[in-house]
């Protein structure tokens, strides 16, 4: 256990270590349900190292589990060994090198088995939400003040900044629904317009279908 332990603390593998730390950490938040794991998809692109086509959290969670074993595993053969001074800083530097390299290649190869069930969908954006009913949650709606709350396709809910042109028919307060008809994106805002649910016809139903009558003198299937 302290051969263990001293190991995973000393150089190379401390770098995955604390790697390491973060990850567990943010995989726990996720499960708590305060963070999200595609939160970084549209902030990094592994496409160039080989590993895209999944969530990038999960490919570089993949990339630190791998290098952190593979690191560790350099690191307890490197202290069993009787090396020391320039020729132990090298081999540290070289077990940096191969657990990185190891881990690309594990990792690159668990994507490309793994790519096709994590179906390719366009990022979520703003005007998917044009068209849909909103409920204002604030007090009032003007030209330069106001939000409503409004339930994307997946169910999940967003509050939006929403504004109204004056003079307005009918005034909004909290728990009135509007209608985003259109978006503003120099203001990033949408406009909103009074909705009146009960016009909202629905979806439409089936008609049930006439029996026929059978006539006299003609046989019925």
């Amino acid at each position: 256990m302290h051969e263990f332990v001293t190991a995973a603390l000393s150089f190379p593998a401390m770098l995955f270590s604390a790697a390491l730390v973060v990850v567990i950490a943010f995989w726990l938040l996720v499960l708590a349900g305060a963070a999200d794991h595609h939160s970084f998809d549209a902030d990094l692109d592994t496409d160039l190292a080989g590993i895209g086509g999944v969530p990038v959290t999960v490919s570089v969670s993949l990339v630190v589990a791998v290098g952190w074993f593979t690191a560790l595993t350099g690191s307890v053969l490197l202290h069993r060994s009787d090396t020391t001074g320039t020729v132990r800083a090298a081999l540290a530097f070289g077990v940096l090198a191969g657990a990185l390299l190891v881990a690309w290649a594990v990792v690159r190869l668990l994507v490309r088995h793994f790519r096709r069930f994590f179906a390719d969908q366009p990022p979520p954006s703003r005007q998917d939400f044009l068209g849909r009913v909103c409920t204002i949650r604030t007090g009032s709606v003007g030209r330069d003040f106001g939000q409503a709350e409004v339930t994307a396709t997946d169910g999940s809910t967003a509050i939006v900044q929403v504004r109204q042109l004056e003079p307005a028919d009918t005034a909004f307060t909290a728990g009135s629904p509007g209608l985003l008809y259109a978006y503003d994106d120099a203001g990033e805002f949408f406009w909103v317009s009074p909705y009146d649910r009960a016009l909202d016809p629905g979806p439409p139903t089936a008609l049930p279908r006439p029996h026929r009558r059978a006539q006299p003198g003609r046989r019925t299937a």
